[in-house]
């Protein structure tokens, strides 16, 4: 069995930021908050980086379906929302296949619906009567995760979870909410899983002792971080 350890944890945050994909700084999030990091999932399209990523999210799926609380559900394809969640779901599918045995299909959507060839908005294996895993980059409003939920029924499909690479961890913009939580009772409580969360950012941080970026995450978790 493969668990996202720790040190695997630190090693795909060092490869996110070799390639850019995950920066410290100050940013302007389309929330209008100033976050002191920002995550870019397009920018993750090397063959090492899909690798650790596949991998990173096949072990957190696989440690999830056997969770002691709210354990993902068996399920049948993963989904991958187009574009960015599509290299996703077609390399995490070889990754469970490889890593822990498991057979399942993967589907993504269109943005234009084709009329023309085999048509349609969905391409991959078929969603009727399947259990499906929609896997997400990162949830801000939930729009776009809800509208794969959508895409997914729309097609006979029956989402069954939703694994996201990181979870900011953050409230909503009454102060209160979270949008995982929101996406979670959408699926009838079923899990929201993730590969990071800012914590294991902040963890991060300070084990390489990185004190100025550690203090600005902190400030920012006070003001927004979603407390247990």
């Amino acid at each position: 069995m493969t668990s996202t350890s720790s040190r695997t944890k630190a090693e795909l945050i060092e490869q996110c930021m070799s390639v850019g994909a995950l920066k410290f700084g100050t940013f302007t999030l389309k929330s209008g908050r100033i976050s002191p990091y920002f995550f870019n999932a397009g920018l993750l399209c090397t063959g090492p980086i899909l690798s650790s990523v596949a991998n990173a999210y096949a072990d957190t799926i696989y440690d999830a379906l056997s969770a002691p609380h709210n354990p993902l559900p068996a399920f049948d394809v993963l989904f991958g929302p187009a574009y960015k969640g599509i290299p996703f779901a077609a390399t995490t599918s070889i990754a469970l296949h490889t890593r822990h045995g498991m057979n399942v299909g993967f589907a993504y959507d269109r943005k234009e619906v084709k009329d023309h060839g085999e048509g349609g908005q969905v391409i991959g294996v078929s969603l009727e009567g399947k259990k499906v895993v929609v896997l997400d980059d990162v949830m801000t409003s939930g729009k776009a995760i809800r509208g794969a939920i959508d895409i997914v029924r729309k097609h006979g499909g029956e989402v069954v979870g939703v694994v996201q690479l990181l979870n900011r961890e953050e409230v909503g913009q009454d102060g209160v909410s979270s949008t995982v939580v929101e996406v979670q009772q959408l699926l009838g409580g079923n899990p929201v899983n993730s590969v990071l969360r800012m914590r294991d950012l902040m963890a991060w941080l300070e084990s390489v002792g990185r004190k100025e970026e550690l203090e600005g995450m902190k400030v920012y978790w006070e003001k927004y971080g979603l407390k247990d």
